[in-house]
């Protein structure tokens, strides 16, 4: 599929005034931000940052006078009973102008695409997008621009670009999410919030210990064994704009005003030198900067193929800025330190400790105070040599500091003065591009049109004729020299073209007045706000659905497992639950297991992996041959079974986001028979859901242990091999069972699927019992109980608890001890707490 190639954008994150000013003048051509209502409610995935309603109007007037695109995040799942709300904020954004919303949750794409269709719907990459297929399910929903997962590699994207016209954007630069975004859900397990709500609770930034079967391994330095680190991808933003990737996207709306006047700068000149084609002029301390301002340690990462040795160092989980040295030693009043880069007073520092067992386990560093050498101070030290370094009193206690611990300067004084510039600017510093035509003609007024980059124009004249010159006539030269004098409007002169007849005479003000009459009015012609047609919608599209069918409670319920070992299949089998699913690591297997189901006389599923990337699309040719019903849980699997023939039942699970009525009939009307909603919604939301959709179109999980993560990095590749992917790893996934042990001393295993991707489970497992009464109550009938570690004995009396409560031979009560005397860890309600205090949310639509 042919790609129109374009510059790409450069699109910088805002989090506030101060950072849009800085993105401006730093040549973003795009920013993105959240917008908070009136009442409150913000629907974009950095609740602590952005702006209000109020004041949304005025920053698209600033912005595009500027020239720059305004893009809002409406990026987390809407739940039913803000639909009404979410409506409101849609028109209100319409309204303002925006030049369109990064949408994650499918059925309020479709709803903003109802309310107003002129408005660009781009998909989040909290949709989890991983291929083309992926991209084409967003585009069933409105979308024009997809954003990509940032765990695709170069070659990724570029058969991604190939098979599709929709317009992609790709992160460049920023922080890493361990797990796919949109897919995560340990804020969720363990904090109550949900990074699907913008609430991320960054327990991937948490010290874990490794176990390997049932045994604790000694990492030495590393413990942060989830977090990655930092973006880097200025080396690749030639190939990028060679692929066809239509914006260039720096992550950080939690940064400072410096960060983003930084990187939007250098992102800025590498997209400009790479359209030239030029090579990349970044400088070492150009590079160096970047790493100052804000890093985890920079890199390329997924984008440069799959190295798991590089995306976890797994020492720190925070900023670390640039290494300045190694401690040698200690004196009585300060750290002697071999010096790699030149340090000054005022420079922030801190000591990198090896052991962050330790009970204080606080960092050790401060501003430094002066250095010395030879009993002396000094004013600087060349790299290589020792100096003792030393801070005010107190701020470092050298009985905490080792020799071989590294030295990071973690804030530069210097370096906010050399931004400052930008941040403090009195007149615009980034000019856009206009073209002028005069046309003079004697006897004629005057007229002065300049265009934009947009192909916008105006044509101011003046009000008295040319008159015919006594000396020096009106030229080229002298028009280029007078109407090039755009300082302080934000634009710079490329191009003028004349039409001059006879020799007129102009004077330089009037010429002047001329030129700055034109600026003025092209500039209050690029603030002016779209006209759109928007109107409110739904409750029309609430109507338009199918009418839930009156609960059945006569119905038996249904009790359907998932198992992820032969062993556990078999203990299954023998319970004869009403359907099995198979989650297998391996394919090989999956085969033999699928007919030893249909040979015990049982309905069985194969469930699906929750990513799909651009080469394993065979995979949904050999789930097919299986002849199998499937579990979907990637969207970009969906989309590929749409047109397939003589498919098989299909069931969505949680991993499709279904976290409203819109969204859950949208994706049931994709020719799935049910749905298993996201685990953002707590036990009363399902509830809701099952009265509005219909209980028969849901299946709900009643135990399981929440896969709290899921992520291309893989814990068994990095710590258990010195391998860099799944080629050369030795595969320690088929012979170790492995668990990451949290502060709390709880254990939560880690499997690999059939693409190497890790999933991190909640160690306890997630129990449903105080409220399986009102879901059989609200007509729920199918539920599902899903196997990690579990012993076959454990899948056995799993499976009998449940059957005698549904049986009504066990109370809410019973079922939950027998859980809780089931597992050595305990159990938990995990995401289907219910808030005190939800009875006063507001009422669900009306169908």
């Amino acid at each position: 599929m042919a790609r129109a190639r374009v510059k790409p954008e450069v699109m910088s994150p805002v989090g506030g005034w101060p950072q849009l000013r800085a993105a401006v003048e730093a040549g973003a051509d795009a920013v993105f931000f959240g917008v908070q209502s009136t009442r409150g409610q913000g629907f974009h995935a950095r609740a602590k940052v952005g702006f209000t309603d109020e004041e949304l109007p005025d920053i698209m007037r600033t912005l595009h006078e500027r020239g720059v695109l305004g893009f809002v995040t409406f990026n987390i799942l809407i739940f039913d009973r803000e639909l009404r709300e979410a409506e409101r904020q849609l028109m209100h954004l319409a309204e303002s102008g925006v030049d369109a919303i990064i949408v994650q949750d499918h059925g309020v794409a479709r709803l903003a695409h109802e309310i107003c269709p002129d408005l660009p719907i781009h998909g989040s990459t909290q949709m989890s997008i991983t291929s083309a297929e992926g991209a084409e399910l967003a585009r069933r929903f409105g979308a024009s621009r997809v954003v990509l997962g940032r765990e695709l590699s170069l070659r990724d994207i570029r058969r991604i670009a190939a098979q599709t016209d929709l317009e992609l954007e790709t992160f460049v630069h920023g922080a890493l999410c361990v797990s796919y975004s949109g897919q995560c859900f340990s804020s969720e397990a363990w904090g109550g919030r949900s990074a699907n709500r913008g609430q991320c609770a960054q327990a991937c930034r948490l010290p874990y210990d490794l176990l390997v079967d049932g045994q604790h391994r000694d990492l030495g330095d590393a413990r942060y064994l989830l977090s990655p680190g930092d973006l880097y991808a200025l080396h690749q933003v030639p190939e990028l704009v060679q692929i066809g990737v239509d914006c260039l996207k720096i992550e950080g709306r939690y940064k400072d005003a410096d960060f983003v006047a930084l990187t939007t700068s250098a992102y800025r000149k590498a997209v400009d030198e790479a359209w030239a084609g030029l090579p990349l002029s970044v400088t070492p301390g150009e590079e160096r900067d970047l790493e100052q301002v804000y890093s985890r340690g920079l890199g390329p990462h997924f984008l440069s193929g799959t190295n798991h040795q590089r995306v976890v160092r797994g020492r720190a989980p925070r900023h670390r800025g640039v290494r300045v040295g190694t401690v040698r030693g200690t004196t009585a009043r300060g750290v002697l330190v071999e010096l790699s880069e030149e340090v000054k007073p005022g420079d922030g520092l801190v000591f990198d400790p090896a052991n962050w067992r330790t009970p204080e386990g606080r960092e050790e560093g401060g501003f430094l105070y002066g250095l010395w050498q030879g009993g002396r101070q000094v004013d600087g030290v060349r790299p290589g040599a020792v100096a003792e370094l030393r801070f005010g009193r107190g701020a470092v206690d050298p009985a905490r500091v080792r020799p071989g611990d590294p030295v990071w300067r973690t804030h530069d004084p210097a370096l906010s003065a050399r931004v400052r510039p930008l941040l403090e600017a009195k007149g615009p510093l980034y000019t856009r591009p206009v073209t002028a035509h005069f046309r003079g003609h004697v006897g004629e007024v005057p007229a002065l049109t300049l265009t934009d980059e947009q192909g916008r124009s105006v044509t101011v004249t003046l009000p008295a004729p040319l008159q015919s010159a006594r000396n020096r006539a009106l030229d080229e030269v002298v028009l280029r020299e007078q109407l090039g004098k755009l300082g302080g409007t934000g634009y710079h002169l490329a191009a003028l073209t004349t039409d001059l007849v006879g020799a007129g005479f102009l004077p330089v003000a009037q010429l002047n007045a001329l030129r700055r009459e034109a600026a003025e009015a092209l500039t209050a012609r690029r603030g002016q706000t779209p006209e759109r047609r928007v109107v409110p919608r739904l409750d029309e599209v609430l109507r338009k659905g199918e009418t839930p069918r009156p609960a059945a409670p006569t119905l038996p319920p249904r009790l359907h497992v998932l198992v992820r070992t032969p062993e556990q299949l078999e203990a299954a089998i023998a319970e004869r639950p009403d359907s099995i699913t198979l989650d297998y690591l391996e394919l090989y297997g999956l085969k033999s297991s699928v007919e030893r189901v249909r040979e015990a006389g049982l309905p069985v599923r194969v469930a699906s992996p929750r990513i799909l990337k651009p080469t394993e699309q065979n995979l949904q040719k050999f789930l097919l041959s299986l002849g199998a019903d499937l579990l979907v849980r990637s969207g970009g699997l969906l989309e590929g079974l749409q047109n397939t023939p003589d498919r098989p039942v299909l069931t969505g699970d949680f991993s499709l986001n279904a976290a409203n009525v819109l969204t859950t009939r949208a994706l049931l009307d994709l020719g799935l028979s049910r749905i298993t909603p996201t685990h953002d919604l707590n036990a009363r939301q399902i509830t809701d859901l099952a009265s509005l959709v219909g209980p028969e179109r849901l299946e709900v999980i009643a135990y399981q242990h929440l896969p709290v993560f899921h992520t291309e990095h893989c814990v068994f590749c990095r710590f258990l091999s010195e391998g860099t992917d799944y080629t050369n790893c030795g595969h320690p996934c088929e012979a170790h069972r492995v668990a990451l042990r949290d502060e709390r001393g709880i254990a939560h295993p880690v499997m690999a699927d059939v693409g190497c991707r890790n999933t991190v489970f909640e160690g306890r497992p997630q129990i449903a019992a105080g409220h399986l009464d009102a879901w059989l109550a609200a007509g729920l009938r199918d539920f599902r109980l899903e196997f990690v570690h579990e012993t076959p004995e454990q899948v056995r009396e799993v499976m009998r608890a449940h059957r005698a409560f549904l049986a009504r031979e066990l109370d809410s009560v019973g079922l939950e001890a027998a859980l809780q005397a089931l597992s050595e860890q305990g159990v938990t309600e995990g995401s289907l707490f219910v808030p005190e205090g939800f009875d006063r949310l507001p009422a669900l639509p009306v169908l």
